[in-house]
């Protein structure tokens, strides 16, 4: 191993790289059992693909994860430690699907009670369901039927299980929605263990009781910020990762700026952000297969802002599905908790995104509104403001909201390469979760699970 010189050479027992909901739950885990560390982090903040800003006109809005369900246990105690409050997402009147042929049909409940394709896809979620609760979470590889599911896509499996095309655009919109991908491009074995790990379809995709439950009364990076509060100074920002030496003797990892000494590091960034670091020796074939069939989704984020949540005094409830031509597929009441403005957010998935990205800022706005008023009625074509978030376009994050796994994947490379440390470098992320894998409460799990296996290292190392 290169030896550094002394100048900007820091000394820890461990390094964990990536601010986000991972590392610091990493750092917090080593904080609490009296560990030395120094988190770094590239970004000038922390919170990773978490990223709340206050307006200027003081509306709180969230451009990266924001959600927060009851079963997510993992962050729901990490915001009850720290004293972050939430309040229920707002889910009251009718909610909207817009078809392609220009209709617009309200519903209440889950789900529309007829409609175009709705018993076909009800009848194939059910069948994903039945197929994601024979998958191992833990191993997933030693799942009996990994290697046929992972040899193949969602949208094979799809066309092979209805042929009513309605019901596959309900399909292809719910696997834009969770993956920020198109049906052809994820694995089906990753969509079902993705299901296993949140406790069914249903959990994913509903609002009461599920995934969408709740929100942040301060944002979702509150919780993130209380951690940092804590951790202080060990926590450094604007320190990108060049490279990482490692060996049995320990690990050297260089900033722009420094060189960190340590026993053991955590590295805790998306796949594409490791592939981007130079490893002295190189990793692992296992590691590298996984990396390379870990793709980042492709999402927008669009928040307009009103004087009034003005839809609610015409029933509405501002939550709507798109199944149109236009960009946003999926629509939702993000209006502050005591509704004193009124703030829409829509999303834009996959290829969708490609066209999108395509356009100037002008024609990006002017598109999306015309699906918002499709939704909520003409003042929703003309907010106060009106914010947009293209993560693909984030120099740090590449992409939102996690990575997915693509055929071949889980199969070829997830029993080494997918968490397995990699001598004195231990993987952390919302992608190597075995519960909520994708969300935050994912993140946080896989940041308590490779602080564990680091101190289980250091007592093995000898260390009290």
């Amino acid at each position: 191993m290169e030896r550094p010189s002394a100048e900007h050479l820091t000394e820890t027992e461990v390094v964990v790289v990536g601010g986000g909901y991972a590392g610091l739950a990493a750092a917090l885990r080593l904080h609490d059992n009296d560990v030395d560390f120094t988190l770094v982090e590239a970004a000038d903040r922390i919170g990773g693909r978490v990223l709340t800003e206050t307006r200027a006109d003081g509306v709180t809005v969230d451009h990266g994860g924001q959600w927060v369900g009851p079963t997510q246990t993992r962050l729901v105690e990490l915001a009850a430690r720290f004293g972050c409050r939430t309040f229920p997402t707002w889910e009251t009147g009718s909610h909207i699907e817009v078809w392609n042929d220009g209709g617009r049909v309200p519903y209440t409940g889950a789900a529309p009670a007829d409609g175009p394709g709705i018993a076909e896809y009800v009848r194939v979620t059910k069948v994903l369901d039945e197929l994601a609760r024979e998958v191992d979470t833990v191993r997933p590889w030693r799942t009996p039927r990994c290697t046929e599911w992972d040899a193949r896509t969602a949208g094979s499996f799809f066309r092979s299980r209805t042929d009513d095309a309605d019901a596959r655009r309900r399909l292809d919109l719910a696997v834009q929605g969770l993956w920020c991908a198109e049906p052809d491009e994820i694995s089906l074995f990753h969509v079902l263990f993705y299901i296993a790990a949140a406790g069914g379809f249903e959990q994913l995709m509903e609002t009461r009781g599920c995934a969408q439950d709740s929100r942040f009364t301060t944002g979702a990076a509150g919780p993130a910020r209380a951690v940092a509060a804590l951790l202080k100074e060990r926590v450094r920002l604007g320190e990108r990762v060049r490279s990482i030496a490692h060996d049995t003797q320990g690990v050297h990892v260089r900033t722009e700026s420094a060189v960190l000494r340590a026993r053991r590091a955590i590295v805790a960034v998306p796949p594409h952000a490791v592939r981007a670091m130079g490893f002295t020796p190189p990793l692992p074939d296992s590691r590298t297969g996984w990396l390379s069939h870990s793709p980042m989704g492709r999402v927008a984020k669009i928040h307009a802002v009103y004087d009034t949540p003005f839809w609610r005094e015409s029933g509405l409830s501002g939550v709507a599905t798109l199944y149109d031509d236009g960009p946003v597929g999926v629509v939702f009441d993000n209006s502050p908790e005591d509704g004193s403005c009124g703030v829409l957010v829509g999303f834009v998935y996959g290829s969708r995104l490609d066209r999108f990205s395509t356009l100037d800022a002008g024609s990006r706005r002017a598109a999306v509104l015309r699906g918002l008023v499709t939704v909520a009625g003409p003042r929703a074509g003309a907010p106060r403001d009106y914010t947009e978030k293209i993560w693909t376009q984030d120099p740090f994050a590449r992409g939102g909201y996690e990575a997915y796994t693509t055929p071949g994947g889980w199969s070829g490379f997830g029993e080494h390469g997918w968490r397995e440390p990699t001598g004195a470098l231990h993987w952390a992320g919302t992608e190597t979760a075995s519960e909520w894998n994708g969300y935050i409460d994912g993140a946080v799990s896989s940041g308590y699970r490779a602080a564990e296996e680091v101190l289980a290292a250091l007592r093995t190392d000898g260390r009290p």
